[in-house]
């Protein structure tokens, strides 16, 4: 072990009251007093490994001084990920830290020149509610939530997604509470307080679990804190100031049954903080001896009143090491760093040391699959809390914050994962596709063991989907599970398959897409159901691998996941990119109306899976359409031929549209209308299904479903169209077989077979006579009252159904459609009645109709969008707008800067030039879509920017825009909103951004006269 005290980390001779080590390891943060104000101060932590960094005059020691707190700072923690710092002081506040864009070198207000930050950290939001001194803060395990508690006897959670909002406030305590931690495994938080008592609660329902006063009841006097801590396998959790024997320790409490047999023995005087060290250790093997299975132990430091501290571990009696009179006064904090091997400590007396251990001394740390396993053995699940973002892949979700949280972000998240079936991570700003040495079959095992069951509002049951990490092949996103199982040839697997579908496709028996216990664990049994379907859906579905609710969530993935994936590249890449990039209610009707028989299925279904069958649906039927007919094991042979090879991954679709035209030759036996010729289909048209049903909105709740063929009266076959809005139900009759339906809470829209549009309200009136349109609909949406049909003539039309009149009228797609083999991938209507068409070569337009041509608002292809770096200008409160037209579009390709680290060669002024091209490319395609979210969200992004770069020519005209003439003439044409939104109000915003920067102070002060001059007449 070796010691230093840096002599150079000081307050000034002022008390340093905590210390926390960066996630990384790079630096440290202090806080304590100041000379008359709270101080927090960020430290270079090479100086303190190496000894020539320190000697160097070019590396800085300290990196930054932050003076804003109003009174001395009791507690300074940065958030699991790195990116925040959290401090509480004697003003009453907890403030969290951001670091922020560099603009310049600035210098310690009223210090010496020398002393420049070398880092900025702001402010970035101050959390109000403490009416005493906060004295411990703690972020709980994936920064869910920030604790803070105080003398004012409170302890606060704060939501750490959505500050300054409060979760709640947990009262109980009758004494100062002085100290918090967090269960690793995120069920329980634990606080320690002057009133003798340690208390945990439940993360749940933030109640009471527990109240452990026997250990402290001779407690006499009191410490300045008392900082507990949680074991990291969360099986002890060790208290600050106990008493035995009337002689200070530290309270070892278990978490089964909370019972206190063990402590910790030998401090002088009272015990003021314990750290347990974050790696799980095993005993160090000699070179050449047999490998024994040694027993997993914990390290855990405890510092105290009597200026001593000792190291603990859970595997010997005595301690490890014990270091008298480190200090002159009380030890305040203790920080380890996350390998586990280094501590900083901190005292009362203003100065700090750092103790260096070996593995041989400690042991051998167990790495992420081993502690995983432990955390398995105990819990039935594993944890993986890491350092960093890029590790949180297999994750359990134990609190209902989380689920809300999880079943709110769900439909957003699509850009993340596959399916939207994202799990608590996908919240963090990055996800790789592999835990740090961690099998896929661990990861599997692990989530076979505990499904997280809620239920919602209704009462359908809901399992929580966890997104499983895919094997790293490198070169496309993470894929989810679901890739078509390649079946050899000549397999039994095919020959089970044929003779399935014979036997399974008796009429009259429920539809259940697959629900059945799965036997085999490649094949989820074909869905019995209607002989006039069942072939092509035995079919269809005999080749999904769909993870059902009733069996354990993923049955259907056995060993062979793991060479299947590299297998599939192609196809995996194909489904999560189709998936990926489509929200479920706009998804191109390819090959079969998108959400069509989900619903008549098992109410318990869970989401994921609905979508996940969807899209198999979707892709398997695309591909097969034409040869159906085929013998089944023939088919399987073409399945695997066709397969697309990975070049073709930027074009998803495309191979999934052209082999659909055949189709269009065998309908004139059944088709009322004389078809157009073939050769002018352009676009797929969905087929025709005997049933099919769908859900059309969520709030109100509404289901449609269409019954073809119900019955044939004078020659003609009727269709029928069922539709239920909050529990009643209404019904009407279509002279043709209906081929797709679309809907918003407001109106339906039905395309029939005969090519008529048939437009109905909510309730059932029918709002438009019948529409002839010049070929069958290849996509259909609703939003709102606009309707919009993509037909396979490639011509787009959008009627506005309250004032019953079009807004696009017949519009050609051919000029935005370059070449044959490009189709579209996409389609979508916005709330305002905006049509948007994204096509198989990654380009996505919208039809403006004020401007009454296509626009271009997303480019998958842009150098630009990879290359902008804006990282530095995201705002810190909103969360980015992630189911705007805008986003949805983009996708999982707007990543702010994620090339841009790749490409710190370009020369600055380029990817300055590059960035700002992009964010006004942005800026006027959330004009064009009338998306005023958006536009508010580039638009102060852009502003930013503007800000950092120092841009005055552009924020001035930004400026004058926004805030329009002063005095009204006839001749301005200068209108007051924007997309709904009010352009002084939006300058409002603007404001407090332009301040930022000092350059600008005159610019912010002569628009901000000018508002108050405008407000005040």
């Amino acid at each position: 072990m070796k010691l230093l005290k840096p002599s150079w980390v000081s307050h000034n001779g002022k008390p340093i009251f905590s210390v926390d080590i960066h996630p990384d390891g790079t630096k440290f943060a202090t806080g304590g007093q100041g000379e008359d104000s709270g101080k927090v101060m960020i430290w270079n932590m090479a100086p303190v490994l190496r000894e020539e960094d320190e000697k160097n005059e070019n590396i800085p020691k300290m990196l930054c001084q932050m003076d804003n707190h109003l009174a001395c700072v009791n507690c300074v923690r940065w958030s699991n990920n790195g990116l925040y710092l959290a401090s509480g002081g004697d003003d009453k506040l907890v403030m969290v830290w951001k670091r922020a864009a560099f603009i310049g070198p600035s210098t310690v207000f009223g210090s010496s020149s020398k002393l420049a930050n070398v880092e900025q950290w702001r402010c970035v939001t101050i959390l109000r509610n403490h009416t005493g001194d906060v004295m411990d803060v703690a972020w709980s395990p994936h920064d869910v939530w920030l604790a803070s508690c105080s003398v004012d006897n409170t302890i606060v959670i704060w939501n750490a997604r959505k500050f300054p909002e409060m979760v709640t406030c947990l009262r109980g305590h009758t004494g100062l509470v002085k100290g918090l931690t967090w269960d690793p495994v995120g069920k329980y938080i634990a606080s320690q307080a002057d009133d003798h008592s340690l208390r945990v609660w439940r993360t749940m329902d933030w109640q009471m679990e527990a109240n452990v006063t026997k250990p402290f009841s001779e407690c006499g006097g009191t410490t300045h804190v008392l900082r507990l801590s949680w074991s990291p396998d969360g099986q002890y959790l060790v208290s600050a100031h106990a008493m035995n024997n009337s002689g200070p320790t530290a309270q070892i409490v278990e978490r089964d049954g909370w019972k206190t047999n063990m402590d910790f023995v030998g401090h002088r005087k009272a015990v003021t903080v314990v750290k347990f060290n974050p790696k799980i250790f095993k005993k160090k093997q000699k070179n050449g001896s047999a490998q024994k299975p040694g027993c997993p132990y914990c390290c855990c430091a405890v510092g105290s009143k009597d200026r001593s501290l000792s190291v603990w571990l859970t595997s010997l009696k005595r301690p490890l090491v014990v270091i008298h009179d480190l200090f002159d006064k009380s030890i305040m904090d203790i920080s380890w760093t996350l390998t586990g091997l280094g501590m900083l400590v901190c005292s009362m007396d203003g100065t700090v040391a750092y103790l260096d251990f070996s593995l041989d001394e400690l042991g051998d740390p167990l790495n992420e699959e081993e502690k995983n396993s432990i955390h398995q053995n105990i819990y039935g699940k594993s944890l993986a809390i890491t350092s960093t973002e890029a590790q949180l892949s297999t994750t359990i979700i134990e609190n209902p914050e989380m689920l809300k949280y999880q079943q709110e972000r769900q439909n957003s998240i699509q850009a993340n994962s596959g399916l939207g079936s994202a799990g608590p991570e996908s919240s963090a700003p990055k996800l790789n596709s592999m835990m740090n040495g961690e099998s896929l079959e661990d990861i599997r095992k692990t989530l076979l063991k505990k499904q997280v069951e809620t239920r919602t509002a209704d009462g359908r049951r809901r399992i929580t989907p966890l997104c499983i990490a895919q094997l790293d092949t490198g070169d496309f996103s993470p894929a989810l599970f679901n890739s078509a199982p390649i079946l050899p040839s000549g397999s039994s697997m095919s020959n089970q398959l044929t003779s399935q579908l014979s036997s399974d496709s008796s009429p009259g028996q429920a539809s259940s897409l697959g629900l059945r216990p799965i036997h085999d664990p490649m094949l989820t049994s074909p869905p019995p159901n209607s002989a006039t379907k069942g072939l092509e859906d035995g079919l269809k579905s005999s080749l999904l691998l769909t993870s059902a609710s009733k069996i354990e969530p993923m049955k259907a993935l056995d060993s062979r996941f793991t060479e299947r994936s590299k297998a599939t590249t192609g196809v995996t890449a194909v489904i999560s990119s189709i998936s990926g990039l489509m929200p479920l209610d706009s998804r191109p009707k390819d090959g079969l109306s998108s959400l069509k028989d989900l619903k008549s299925k098992d109410d318990t279904s869970s989401d994921s899976e609905d979508k996940m069958a969807s899209i198999n649906k979707n892709l398997m039927l695309g591909k097969r359409k034409p040869e159906l007919l085929i013998d089944a094991g023939e088919v399987v042979e073409k399945r695997k031929k066709g397969r697309p090879r990975k070049d073709k991954m930027a074009a998803p679709t495309a191979q999934l549209f052209p082999q659909m035209t055949p189709s269009a030759e065998r309908e004139p036996s059944r088709v009322a209308a004389p078809p157009p010729p073939v050769a002018a289909l352009k676009l797929p048209t969905p087929s025709i299904k005997k049933t099919f049903s769908l859900q059309v909105s969520m709030e109100p709740s509404m289901f449609l479903e269409v019954e073809n063929e119900v019955s044939v009266v004078a020659g003609s076959k009727l269709s029928q169209l069922r539709c239920s809005r909050d529990g009643r139900d209404w019904n009407t009759l279509l002279p043709s077989s209906v081929i797709t339906a679309a809907g918003s809470s407001d109106i339906l829209a039905v395309a029939c077979q005969d090519r008529m549009l048939s437009v109905f309200s909510s309730c059932g009136r029918r709002l438009l006579p019948a529409i002839q349109l010049a070929t069958p609909v290849s996509a259909l949406h609703c939003s709102a009252h606009f309707v919009m049909a993509l037909t396979a003539g490639a011509a787009l039309s959008v009627w506005d159904v309250h004032k019953q009149k079009a807004l696009v009228k017949n519009e050609s797609l051919l000029s935005i459609l370059p070449g044959a083999d490009t189709t579209v991938s996409q389609s979508l209507l916005t709330q305002q009645g905006v049509p948007v068409v994204g096509l198989s070569n990654g380009k996505s337009y919208c039809f403006s109709s004020s401007l009454e041509t296509w626009t271009l608002i997303a480019d998958k292809g842009d150098s630009m969008v990879q290359c902008a770096d804006f990282r530095s200008c995201l705002p810190t409160q909103d969360a980015p707008v992630s189911s705007g037209p805008l986003a949805v579009m983009q996708g999982r390709n707007l990543n702010a800067g994620r090339l841009a680290s790749r490409l710190s060669s370009t020369p600055h002024h380029l990817q300055q030039s590059m960035t700002l091209a992009f964010l006004e490319n942005q800026l006027a395609s959330a004009l064009t879509l009338q998306s005023a979210q958006e536009y508010r969200y580039w638009l102060l992004i852009y502003t930013r920017f503007l800000v950092n770069e120092g841009s005055e020519f552009r924020l001035r005209e930004l400026c004058k825009e926004l805030l329009g003439p002063v005095h009204k003439s006839a001749a301005t044409a200068w209108e007051p909103t924007t997309l709904g939104l009010r352009k002084r109000e939006l300058l409002r915003e603007v404001l407090p951004v332009i301040v930022e920067n000092l350059r600008f102070q005159r610019l912010f002060t002569e628009y901000q006269d000018q508002l108050e001059l405008l407000r005040n007449k």
